[in-house]
């Protein structure tokens, strides 16, 4: 979304939503750029008005977030997440927001080819990661990672454990007992926000992460855990198999696998560096 945070050199208003895990953006602000309208609250009401879908899920839509305004005071004001402001810009009959009506297009295009055929979907992903710089080494650990990770979550399924919720505390449990960290304090260590932490874990890391999730869901299977309690219990022992592995390699080589490490472009890196410092230094 770096292209909506800052388009044409005209800054968006933002915020990352720590329990929720994703960034909020000021509708004005997105409206106001793709339009160039002088009113731009008039502008919304109309193309309200045009979209009676959009009317009527505004509420829900455009949450109130608080963020900081011209003046440089707090208000709360209208704003959307991601997949919200997508379904925003949708509505905007403007040449501006053309480029990013064609990118949803491609991705529905290309989300459907991957339902058809899974593969290509796989395929994607390793080309984006290569893209991104990614060594080949890494690039199959990561997907024997997301493989693993992806068989986890569909045992979890099957034994009643609840999405979303439950997933992420199950998560948790077996980061906790093999790192030490929560997913949360983990991405702390590394200078992490938005960012997905797997995506910025060493060779070693994401070993590691994988063992605690595979010896989770093998003991899930053979003990036949059922509900979330079972299988938070499960989390616990499959996680704690890769903890003590984790713990005795370390203890053997002398270095620490949990690493402030990440693939962060340079200029973030030096961002987060300078800062780590400036705490230092307060």
């Amino acid at each position: 979304m770096g292209s909506i945070k800052l388009f044409e050199s005209k800054q968006i208003r933002s915020v990352w939503n720590e329990s929720e895990e994703k960034w909020y953006f000021s509708v004005q602000d997105v409206v106001e750029v793709l339009t160039d309208t002088v009113n731009v609250k008039d502008y919304i009401k109309k193309m309200k008005k045009r979209d009676s879908q959009l009317n009527f899920n505004w509420g829900t839509i455009c949450p109130p977030v608080e963020m900081i305004a011209a003046d440089g005071k707090k208000r709360k004001i209208q704003a959307a997440d991601t997949q919200n402001l997508l379904r925003i810009i949708q509505s905007i009959p403007s040449p501006k927001a053309e480029p990013f009506k064609l990118w949803l297009a491609k991705v529905g295009a290309e989300r459907l080819e991957e339902i058809e055929n899974p593969e290509i979907a796989t395929q994607r992903t390793r080309e984006l990661y290569k893209l991104k710089g990614y060594s080949d080494d890494w690039i199959e650990k990561r997907m024997r990672n997301i493989a693993i990770r992806e068989e986890l979550t569909e045992e979890w399924k099957n034994r009643g454990v609840k999405e979303k919720i439950e997933y992420a505390i199950l998560t948790a449990e077996i980061s906790k007992a093999t790192f030490g960290l929560t997913p949360k304090e983990y991405k702390e260590v590394k200078g992490l926000k938005s960012q997905n932490l797997r995506d910025h874990m060493t060779d070693l890391e994401l070993i590691f992460s994988m063992l605690g999730e595979a010896s989770t869901k093998e003991i899930a299977v053979n003990t036949d855990t059922i509900g979330f309690i079972e299988n938070q219990n499960a989390a616990r022992a499959g996680g704690k198999i890769a903890g003590d592995a984790r713990k005795q390699l370390e203890l053997k080589s002398g270095k620490r696998i949990v690493t402030s490490e990440n693939y962060l472009p340079e200029n973030k890196k030096k961002s987060i560096s300078a800062k780590k410092n400036n705490e230092i230094s307060e």
